[in-house]
C-alpha cells in the first residue's frame, strides 16, 4: 500500500552525527517537526534551528516552500535564518581580515536565499554593506599593496552579496547615496583587471539605471561612454555583455531630448566599429545573452528614427529637400527669369519633373509626406539615396521617366511605401523584447545602416518592378514580392550589407515564383471529392504520428529559463516526461545542459494523473504578476502553466515558439485533448500532402474524376468465367 500523500520520507543531517531517516508529515507545523528533530539529538532551543536543503542551493525550508520537499530528499538541520543573519552581521564587522573575508564569502552564498535575505535586510544589512563599500574599503587600501588578493576577494564578495540581496526586490534602489554610486562607478575604471569586481560593478550600475529614474541621472553623471568603451576591447565576453547592457540601460532610460545626443557620442566613440571588431567578428561564438544585448542595442538605435517617422511634413515648409531631389535628378542648367510669364513656365516644369520623380501630388509633393508613418523619414531616405548613391538615383528616375506612364515605377511613391515597410520589418518604435536574440550583424557594419538598407532595397524594388513588367495597378503586388525578397534574405543573417545585396541578387522575381510554386505544390490542397475522402481517411493516422512525435520530444525534455529582473543572472531548469508517459520529472540546473538530462538527476516529480489543466498566455499564474517583464508581449506568447491539485502550479516560459507548440501539444495529448497549435496545423498539412502524393504516384498524368465511374451492366452470360475446379 503506498504511503499517504502528506507523508514524505527524508534523510536529515547534523554535523558530527549520523544522518536520521524520518517521515515528515506535511500537515504538521514546521516548528513541531524541527522540535522533534532537535529532541532526537538532544538539542535545546529548537526555535533557533531550521531545516535547509543539503544540496548546493542550501535554501531554507519554510511554510511557503515545504511542499517542494520530495521523497528521498536530503535535508540539513542548521541555525535559523534569523540566527545565521545575526551571526554573519557581526562576523563581517570583525577586525580580523581573514575572519571578515570568510564571513563575506558565506554572506555571498547565503544571500541567494530569499528567507535569509529578508532576515539580513531586517538587520539593516544593506546599509552595512553600502557603508563598507563607501568607506570601509579605504581602510584596507593602505594594505592593498601587501594584501592585494585578499582585498580584491573581499570587495568581490561584498559586491556579490549586495547584488544577490537586491535581486530579491525587497529594498528599493532609490535609497542609495551619491557616494555609493561614485564608488561603484570608480570600480569600473579602477578594477578593470579584476573580472569579478568589474562584473558586479557593471551589474549594479545597470540595475540602478533600469530601476530608478533618479539613480539614472546620478549614474549618467558619474559614468561616461568613454569609460565603458575599453571594456568592450577586451577578450572576456561576460564583461563585454555587462558593458553593452549598461550602455543599453543608459540609452533606454535617457529622456527623449538626450537620446539623440547620446547616439552622437556613441558614434564619436566609434562604438559600432568596436562592437563589430571585438564582439561580432571575434573568433568565438556569441552566447545568447550577448546576442540579446546586441539585439537591444540594434532596436534602440533604430528607435531613434521614430521621431522622424512620426513627423508630418508641413506642406508650406521644408520644400528645399524636394527641390534638391529635383535638382540632382534633372540638373536644370538654366532657370527661367523671374517674370510673370516665366513663373507659369516654372510651375509647369516643376509639375512635370515631380511627376517624373513619382510623387502622387505633382503640384505640391510635400502633401505626400503628411502620412505617418513613414512621415519625414521617407524624405530623409530619398535625399540620402540621391546624395550618396547619385548615379543609381539618377538612373532610376530617368529610366522610369522614359517609360510609358502605366509601366513607370514611381520613385516617390515607392520610397514612401518602402520606408513604411522597412519600419514594420525592423519594428521601429517598439520596445525591445525581453527574450529576443534576433540581431543582424550587417546593421553594425555602417554608421547609417538604415539609410544604406533603404538604398539597397529601393534598387531591388525598381529591379523587381522591371522583372514583373508591372503597371501602376500592380503596385501592391510588387511591394508584396519585395517584402518577401527582403525577409528571405534577412533570415540568412548576412554578415555585411554587400552580402545582403548579393543574397537579393539571387532572389529575383523568377526565383521567388519558383519558391512559391514549390511551396504551393508542397501544400497543394486537392479539392476533388476522392482526394478529400482520402484525406479524411488518412488524417487520424497522421495526427497519431504527430502526437507520438510530440510525446517523444517531451520524453527527451527541454531546458527552460527562469526569467528574473536581471536577465543575465538566468537560472535554468529542466523538465522531461518519463518513457511510460506517466510522470513529469523536473529540477533546477546550474547552467544550460549539453544534451539530455537523466531522470535520476531531476529531483522533482509530477504524476500526469494529477494534472488538472494546461493554461497559456495571460491565464498563466506567473503572467498575472505585476511588472513590465510579465506584461511583455513576446513573453506572454511563450508562457504556459500546468495546474495540479488544489493550488499547485508549474510555470514555464518556452525558449522559442517551436518549443512552446511542442510542449502545449504534448501536454494536451497527455490529457486527451486536441492539439491546436500552429505547428500541428503546419505539420498536418505537410504530412497529409506528402502522404497523398506518395499514394498518387502511380496515377501520375491520369485525370482523377470527381465522381466514381458508373458500374457497368451485368453481362448477358458468364461463359467467359474460368472454373478452377
Amino acid at each position: 500500500m503506498p504511503p499517504p500523500a502528506d507523508i514524505v520520507k527524508v534523510a536529515i543531517e547534523w554535523p558530527g552525527a549520523f544522518p536520521k531517516l524520518m517521515e515528515i508529515d506535511q500537515k504538521k507545523p514546521l516548528s513541531s517537526i524541527i522540535k522533534e528533530v532537535c529532541d532526537g539529538w538532544s538539542l535545546a532551543n529548537h526555535d533557533q534551528f531550521a531545516l535547509q536543503h543539503a544540496d548546493s542551493s542550501n535554501f531554507y525550508i519554510t511554510e511557503k516552500n515545504r511542499n517542494e520537499i520530495k521523497n528521498g530528499a536530503i535535508l540539513r538541520l542548521t541555525t535559523s535564518p534569523a540566527q545565521n543573519a545575526q551571526q554573519l552581521h557581526e562576523r563581517i564587522q570583525s577586525s580580523s581580515m581573514d575572519a571578515k573575508l570568510e564571513a563575506l564569502k558565506d554572506l555571498a552564498n547565503y544571500s541567494r536565499d530569499v528567507t535569509f535575505a529578508q532576515e539580513f535586510i531586517n538587520l539593516d544589512g544593506i546599509s552595512l554593506l553600502t557603508q563598507m563599500v563607501e568607506s570601509g574599503t579605504e581602510r584596507y587600501q593602505k594594505l592593498q599593496k601587501i594584501m592585494k588578493p585578499c582585498f580584491g576577494d573581499m570587495l568581490s564578495f561584498t559586491l556579490t552579496a549586495f547584488v544577490e540581496l537586491m535581486d530579491h526586490g525587497i529594498v528599493s534602489w532609490d535609497t542609495f547615496s551619491v557616494a555609493f554610486i561614485k564608488k561603484i562607478a570608480s570600480y569600473v575604471n579602477k578594477f578593470a583587471s579584476d573580472i569579478s569586481i568589474l562584473q558586479r560593478s557593471l551589474a549594479i550600475l545597470e540595475s540602478m539605471v533600469l530601476n530608478s529614474h533618479d539613480l539614472y541621472q546620478k549614474v549618467a553623471q558619474e559614468i561616461t561612454i568613454g569609460q565603458l568603451i575599453p571594456h568592450l576591447q577586451g577578450t572576456d565576453q561576460e564583461i563585454q555583455t555587462y558593458t553593452i547592457a549598461v550602455i543599453n540601460a543608459l540609452f533606454l532610460k535617457a529622456p527623449d531630448d538626450k537620446r539623440q545626443e547620446m547616439a552622437n557620442i556613441l558614434a564619436q566613440k566609434q562604438l559600432r566599429s568596436i562592437i563589430l571588431t571585438h564582439v561580432i567578428r571575434a573568433q568565438r561564438a556569441i552566447n545568447n545573452e550577448m546576442a540579446h544585448q546586441l539585439y537591444v542595442l540594434q532596436v534602440l538605435t533604430f528607435n531613434l528614427l521614430e521621431d522622424r517617422m512620426m513627423t508630418k511634413m508641413d506642406p508650406q515648409d521644408q520644400r528645399d529637400i524636394i527641390f534638391e531631389l529635383r535638382r540632382i535628378a534633372f540638373d536644370a542648367e538654366s532657370e527661367p527669369n523671374n517674370s510673370s510669364g516665366s513663373m507659369e513656365k516654372r510651375k509647369s516644369m516643376y509639375t512635370r519633373d515631380y511627376k517624373k520623380l513619382g510623387f502622387i501630388n505633382h503640384v505640391n509633393p510635400a502633401m505626400d509626406f503628411t502620412q505617418t508613418p513613414p512621415g519625414m523619414l521617407a524624405l530623409d531616405n530619398m535625399l540620402y539615396f540621391a546624395k550618396h548613391h547619385q548615379d543609381a538615383y539618377i538612373r532610376i528616375v530617368l529610366e522610369n521617366s522614359s517609360r510609358e506612364d502605366k509601366h513607370e515605377c514611381p520613385f516617390g511613391r515607392s520610397s514612401i511605401e518602402l520606408t513604411k515597410m522597412l519600419c514594420e520589418i525592423l519594428k521601429v518604435g517598439e520596445l525591445p523584447s525581453e527574450t529576443c536574440n534576433d540581431f543582424h550583424p550587417m546593421f553594425f557594419t555602417h554608421d547609417r545602416s538604415f539609410e544604406e538598407f533603404f538604398c539597397i532595397c529601393i534598387q531591388l524594388l525598381n529591379k523587381t518592378w522591371k522583372e514583373m513588367r508591372a503597371t501602376s495597378e500592380d503596385f501592391n503586388k510588387v511591394m508584396q514580392v519585395v517584402k518577401e525578397q527582403i525577409m528571405r534574405a534577412l533570415t540568412t543573417k548576412p554578415s555585411s550589407l554587400d552580402q545582403f545585396k548579393s543574397k537579393l541578387q539571387n532572389l529575383s522575381y523568377t526565383e521567388i515564383l519558383k519558391i512559391r510554386q514549390s511551396e504551393r505544390m508542397n501544400q497543394e490542397d486537392f479539392q476533388s471529392r476522392p482526394i478529400l475522402e482520402l484525406k479524411e481517411k488518412i488524417q487520424p493516422e497522421i495526427l497519431e504520428l504527430i502526437k507520438q512525435q510530440r510525446l517523444n520530444r517531451l520524453v527527451e525534455g527541454t531546458c527552460f529559463r527562469k526569467l528574473n529582473s536581471r536577465r543575465r543572472q538566468d537560472k535554468f531548469w529542466y523538465c522531461r516526461l518519463s518513457p511510460n508517459h506517466k510522470v513529469l520529472h523536473y529540477g533546477d540546473l546550474e547552467e544550460s545542459p549539453q544534451g539530455e538530462v537523466p531522470h535520476d538527476s531531476l529531483q522533482d516529480k509530477l504524476p500526469v494523473a494529477d494534472i488538472k489543466a494546461v493554461v497559456t498566455g495571460k491565464d498563466c499564474p506567473h503572467m498575472k504578476e505585476k511588472g513590465a517583464l510579465k506584461q511583455n508581449k513576446e513573453v506572454l506568447e511563450l508562457a504556459f502553466s500546468i495546474l495540479y491539485d488544489s493550488s499547485g502550479q508549474l510555470n514555464f516560459i518556452a525558449p522559442d515558439k517551436h518549443e512552446y507548440c511542442v510542449w502545449t501539444d504534448g501536454l494536451n495529448a497527455l490529457l486527451g485533448k486536441d492539439m491546436l497549435s500552429d505547428l500541428t496545423r503546419n505539420d498536418l498539412d505537410t504530412l497529409l500532402s506528402m502522404e497523398i502524393k506518395l499514394r498518387l504516384l502511380d496515377l501520375e498524368n491520369i485525370q482523377i474524376p470527381d465522381a466514381p465511374p458508373p458500374i457497368p451492366k451485368e453481362p448477358s452470360n458468364y461463359n467467359f468465367v474460368y472454373d478452377c475446379n
